[in-house]
């Protein structure tokens, strides 16, 4: 079926959960402002060119720079490309800012239905991102590292993976079984936060009181389990220095057994064989909590158009795009980044092709906003003030206790 369909000017995104209609329309390639997770890989820019006439210039930054570029151009009054990331961490800040595109009505009631995490990408009613990347957390573990250290199961609790890890370093070789980046860098804080619902908590109460200074609080535990972990060499020293994305290559390797913090939608790269030397041996559990009650949290990625983009209705063709239901599909079996589209996810999991599917499904029923009632403008402090003490607790330059005092400090200041 020839699906390249011309839209009017008039028209932004005309969205269906049946189909969706997209047609570039700018005679340049689009400039595209995406994180190394989303490199599409040229079998899905030539499809993207054969449906719609258009091509892409598809621009690679980690998370944080993408973040820097686009305060950088946005302060310069110039766009950082035509279509960019919008993480689900910088709502509050860049809706705040106005640099976005209000996409309020580019979408059907039926396909709004089908996208739920839509809510977390809304300022003041506006909508500054639609949500193409489900990526809540899941543990993520090697089984035969666990079979050679004559463990059956995957943990259950934070003190059962502790037990675990020290199993698999003493009795399967692996010298550093803990995978978890520690470097001053988002990748390193998300963990934390993980790892404080995994400890029955939360980093803040509902008036934005920060509620991890006690040393009996979840987040206080939280943060002197990755210390101890890594003082009792279950982490390598070298995590001070490494991001998310090259944990994930070290549990591709095999030089890892926990990713403890593991994206949902990467378990199709771990077990793709032509992309992982465990392929046969990656698995999903529940995230484990001090409980028996699992909890997880969602950090959606979305696509945003800056307000002084040009060629605009093109770059809304392109989301039209990515949104569509096969596109979705390559985008996960390629890259491991879940479908948003609850109607893609489903029927990956019905056709066999969500891999660990009933985990993931059991586990996304279970995910929760870091922030119930929307992610703040003040989060960038935060989460800056998260990574940099954490990175320095790692490294023994500060105490948990100085660590979490300086955290809570920080987003006192924020507030203000």
């Amino acid at each position: 079926m020839n699906r390249r369909i011309v839209l009017s000017g008039a028209v932004a995104l005309c969205l269906s959960s049946a189909g969706l209609p997209f047609t570039a329309t700018a005679s340049e390639p689009l400039s595209v402002l995406l994180p190394p997770w989303v490199t599409l890989p040229k079998e899905m820019t030539d499809k993207y060119t054969a449906e719609s006439g258009g091509k892409l210039d598809i621009q690679t930054l980690g998370w944080d720079e993408i973040r820097t570029k686009i305060v950088t151009s946005m302060m310069a009054k110039t766009a950082p490309a035509s279509v960019t990331e919008m993480d689900w961490s910088w709502v509050g800040q860049f809706g705040s800012a106005g640099w976005y595109d209000d996409l309020s009505g580019a979408l059907s009631t039926e396909l709004k239905a089908d996208l739920p995490t839509t809510s977390i990408f809304t300022y003041n009613g506006k909508l500054i991102g639609i949500p193409y990347n489900n990526d809540f957390r899941v543990l993520i573990y090697n089984k035969a590292h666990l079979a050679k250290a004559g463990i059956v199961q995957a943990p259950k609790t934070p003190d059962e993976l502790l037990a675990d890890a020290m199993a698999v370093k003493e009795k399967a070789g692996v010298a550093y079984p803990i995978g978890l980046p520690l470097s001053a860098t988002e990748g390193s804080a998300t963990v934390w936060y993980l790892l404080t619902k995994a400890f029955g908590g939360d980093l803040f109460d509902a008036n934005h009181k920060p509620l991890f200074t006690n040393p009996e609080s979840a987040g206080y535990r939280a943060m002197s389990f990755e210390i101890q972990a890594l003082k009792d060499g279950l982490i390598d020293p070298a995590s001070t220095s490494l991001k998310d994305v090259e944990i994930q290559e070290l549990f591709k390797s095999g030089k890892v057994t926990f990713d403890i913090a593991g994206w949902a939608g990467n378990l199709a790269v771990y077990t793709d064989p032509a992309k992982s030397q465990v392929a046969a041996d990656a698995a999903a559990a529940l995230v484990p909590s001090i409980n028996g009650k699992s909890r997880t949290i969602g950090l959606p990625g979305a696509l945003a158009v800056p307000v002084s983009a040009g060629h605009k209705d093109t770059a809304r063709a392109f989301i039209d795009w990515m949104l569509d239901p096969d596109t979705m599909v390559d985008n996960y079996v390629k890259l491991g980044n879940l479908p948003t589209r609850i109607s893609v996810l489903e029927k990956l999991n019905r056709d066999g092709k969500l891999t660990q599917g009933d985990v993931l499904v059991a586990q996304a029923a279970m995910v929760e906003p870091l922030f119930p009632e929307g992610t703040p403008g003040w989060y960038p402090e935060f989460s800056a003030a998260v990574a940099n003490n954490l990175n320095a607790a790692a490294k023994g330059q500060v105490s948990v206790e100085e660590a979490l005092t300086a955290i809570a400090a920080a987003a006192e200041e924020a507030q203000q």
